[in-house]
């Protein structure tokens, strides 16, 4: 097992690790909309979304994975009207992707930092 550490994406607000490489498979921790340049949460959903999914790719390139090479994503949203808007962004990254991962989207009554979106994934190194 082996942490997966990166500048390029924010510190951990708790006491967990961006992600761990276990064999050939990558856990990235819940990924919010925080820019890791300033430390701060992006303001507004949309915004919040992209910053998330550049973090998680981010984590996975430090593993040496891919966005392409993700098995299984897990979505919290705050407000779960805004799902078809959180979609068509997630397809907008996944654009190059030849095959959509396996994912679930859940609402929550709340996010640490009052994020409105958070995401984990788990990927294979290929």
């Amino acid at each position: 097992m082996k942490i997966i550490k990166t500048n390029r994406a924010p510190v951990p607000v708790g006491a967990y690790s961006q992600g761990i490489l276990s064999g050939n498979l990558v856990f990235v921790s819940g990924q919010l909309g925080i820019d890791p340049q300033t430390g701060k949460l992006t303001e507004g959903f949309e915004n919040q979304v992209r910053q998330a999914l550049k973090n998680l790719e981010a984590i996975l390139n430090a593993a040496g994975a891919s966005k392409c090479s993700i098995l299984k994503v897990t979505v919290f949203l705050t407000d779960i009207s805004k799902f078809k808007t959180f979609n068509s962004i997630y397809e907008e990254f996944l654009s190059s992707c030849p095959v959509r991962p396996a994912r679930s989207v859940v609402e929550v009554s709340a996010l640490p930092l009052g994020a409105e979106v958070e995401v984990e994934c788990i990927a294979q190194i290929r």
